[in-house]
């Protein structure tokens, strides 16, 4: 079930691009915005249309396991994101954002199979950003029935210089990560994370010597 092979929805959008990508959620009113995370425990891949300046509706096709394999999830949602608050600073910019999510989770618990159930998944996520540092905490709630697998994540980090929206960013990013019911560990990464125009990559490798790859492209 834990394999590479996403819905054929997903994966042909990873590779389009066109104009600009930031670290938000979503792109400008009318864009598409592609999204990968990827890792040995948590590989998920989704896309995102923003129907207004403030609004996006996407799909996302999730699967995570244990440290010890014997727990899988997979989770397929319809999500629907929203840019509560923004404020423009000096140098500088802060948002609030809400997500929703309701869709299907199905996997294995101790190795045998658990029924299809109901699942909703909202969450928040702050961020601050200038051009030279950069900090987000999002919580996700991924709940069914008898199932909690609530995702806290707090990034940090800054760019090494400033540059032209024509040249590459490179920027040094820390993230800790834990999720309930899945591992008693709190995740680690730090990732070098490159920006250029509408491309958005980050990679490195947590705590567990698992590398980590996240992808982003607007178009």
């Amino acid at each position: 079930m834990f394999t590479c092979h996403y819905r054929l929805w997903v994966i042909p959008l990873i590779f389009i691009s066109s104009h600009l990508v930031v670290a938000a959620p979503m792109g400008f009113e009318g864009s598409v915005m592609t999204m990968g995370d990827f890792n040995q425990n948590w590989r998920e891949a989704g896309f995102n249309y923003a129907i207004t300046s403030r609004d996006a509706l996407g799909l996302t096709h999730l699967e995570f396991r244990s440290d010890d394999h014997k727990d899988k999830r997979e989770v397929d949602t319809l999500n629907y994101t929203r840019l509560l608050s923004r404020w423009n600073l000096t140098d500088a910019q802060s948002n609030l954002w809400l997500f929703m999510g309701f869709g299907e989770i199905r996997g294995s618990i101790d190795n045998q199979s658990i029924d299809s159930k109901f699942i909703a998944s909202p969450g928040f996520q702050f961020d601050y950003e200038t051009t030279r540092i950069y900090f987000a905490t999002t919580h996700k709630i991924y709940r069914a029935s008898n199932l909690n697998h609530d995702t806290t994540s707090i990034r940090a980090g800054f760019s090494f210089y400033e540059a032209d929206y024509e040249k590459t960013q490179p920027w040094f990013i820390l993230e800790t990560k834990y999720t309930n019911q899945i591992s008693d560990k709190i995740e680690v990464i730090p990732m070098l994370r490159l920006i250029n125009k509408n491309i958005f990559v980050e990679g490195g490798v947590n705590n567990s010597g698992q590398p980590r790859l996240n992808l982003m492209y607007t178009f």
